[in-house]
């Protein structure tokens, strides 16, 4: 029992925050819709994406950050609201945020003397706080998923992989079979949809054993 209660809190966490994102997105539509006299398509989901944008700029706006600030701590406070808010936010910061941590690409070696390689994002790097000196943290999404794994690996494991962060996402959650035209996944542009264009890589670790955190 206690595990299946666990399942469901997982599964809260994971469902939760875009449930209510769709969920509001969907409201507002709708209500945007209901005050238009005309019925024309598509009007709703252009004026709320407007809204959504002239938010972001007024967040980003010196003299109107105080009252998002003061919301945001509103909203921190509330027990359950707290959970979904927080979980929400942390995501979409990590994406596009002022605190990005998926915009480093990377090839992770999971196991020495392993020619299997792995495609994620380095979020740390660095994890002394656990112990682990020369150790960075990478996030592997999982493919046709919204979930993924951390995993703490010596940096000398981890190549940096010139990508970028949105299309390596759609790589990875696609299971490798999405091609686009004029793509620039691997640092060079190509006119074909060719699934032969190799990975540009870079080594993590830098030489004369300088600390990759640095």
């Amino acid at each position: 029992m206690r595990r299946l209660a666990g399942y469901f809190l997982r599964g809260l966490v994971i469902m939760a925050p875009l449930a209510l994102t769709v969920y509001v997105c969907f409201s507002i539509v709708t209500a945007i819709d209901s005050w238009i006299p005309v019925d024309i398509p598509g009007v709703g989901f252009a004026i709320t994406i407007g809204l959504i944008t002239l938010v972001g700029a007024l967040g980003s706006n010196v003299l109107t950050d105080g009252l998002v600030r003061l919301i945001d701590g509103l909203l921190e406070k509330l027990p359950f609201v707290r959970l979904l808010y927080g979980t929400a936010k942390d995501f979409f910061e990590a994406f596009a945020g002022e605190k990005k941590r998926f915009d480093t690409a990377v090839l992770v070696t999971l196991y020495p003397a392993s020619e299997a390689k792995a495609l994620g994002f380095m979020t740390r790097r660095d994890v002394e706080m656990f112990g682990l000196v020369n150790h960075v943290a990478v996030y592997l999404p999982h493919s046709y998923a919204f979930t993924g794994q951390l995993i703490l690996v010596p940096a000398e494991h981890v190549t940096l992989v010139q990508a970028g962060s949105a299309e390596l996402m759609t790589f990875i959650v696609s299971a490798g079979v999405t091609e686009k035209s004029g793509s620039t996944f691997g640092g060079s542009t190509s006119s074909s949809n060719t699934p032969d264009t190799p990975l540009q890589a870079v080594s993590l670790m830098p030489a004369h054993g300088v600390d990759p955190a640095s």
